[in-house]
């Protein structure tokens, strides 16, 4: 399908299973903001924007809602379909989803929405959107005043290149007051705790620019993160480690 950057494309192609194990879920707190912030009671439609291997939907779909997954990836929704196969899936972009206009009382995009931050994304939403409908956004940012963690970023990084990320920024370019209010944040701590091969190996092994790597760079990354684990006084031994995370939540009104 046109349109899906180059990096999510090859990247989570390949390492669609990978994802679904390391990516961590998301703070029970965030069902309260859902049902508050975006106006949802159970039954409401749902969109799931860009919902990779449903780690997001599995929350809204705890939450009794009529939630349909759109994901450009076929990796990725076979994996979806695979893990949660009550949930309808289908093909499609932010530039062009696949539904009749006005039918969704909100769309979230969790861990997405700086792959399509343009404005003919935000139009296409506004379109699916009723009424005073509602646009959330969410991503779980590693938490950098923690040595070990920062010491991953200084390893990824180098590869990253001009690969749309939250940190930069650029993802509220395209909010200048024509489709959607300004974005309105919410912040929660969390953790994701496992072994070090679920929440360091796996989860960074499936960034979209590292997993898209050549093999010889990637093992390269995959190298210089057991180094950390096997050295780092926080981390060597450890059978569990508590990966820190804040959850970050924004709310977007659709402007009429």
């Amino acid at each position: 399908m046109a349109n899906i950057q180059k990096a999510a494309q090859v990247g989570y192609s390949s390492q669609a299973h990978t994802y679904a194990k390391g990516r961590p879920n998301y703070p029970s707190e965030l069902s309260a903001w859902l049902k508050q912030e975006l106006d949802l009671l159970p039954g409401s439609a749902v969109i799931d924007l860009g919902a990779g291997t449903g780690k997001f939907t599995r929350l809204l779909k705890s939450m009794a809602l009529d939630v349909i997954a759109v994901e450009p990836v076929e990796a990725m929704r076979a994996e979806f379909a695979q893990s949660l196969p009550d949930v309808r899936i289908v093909e499609g972009t932010a530039e062009s989803i696949p539904f009749e206009s006005g039918m969704a009382q909100a769309v979230v995009c969790a861990q997405a929405f700086h792959w399509f931050a343009n404005e003919k994304a935000l139009a296409e939403i506004h379109r699916v959107l009723r009424a005073n409908g509602r646009l959330g956004l969410i991503w779980n940012v590693r938490d950098e005043s923690v040595d070990w963690v920062a010491a991953i970023t200084d390893i990824i990084t180098p590869y990253e290149g001009d690969t749309p990320r939250f940190h930069t920024g650029s993802w509220r370019l395209p909010f200048t007051g024509n489709y959607f209010s300004t974005p309105e944040p919410t912040c929660f701590r969390y953790t994701h705790s496992g072994s070090a091969r679920e929440v360091i190996m796996d989860r960074f092994l499936s960034v979209s620019f590292i997993a898209a790597l050549p093999a010889a760079e990637k093992a390269k990354v995959s190298d210089q993160l057991q180094h950390l684990i096997d050295t780092h006084p926080s981390l060597r031994g450890r059978e569990t480690i508590d990966f820190p995370y804040q959850t970050q939540a924004y709310l977007c009104r659709r402007l009429d």
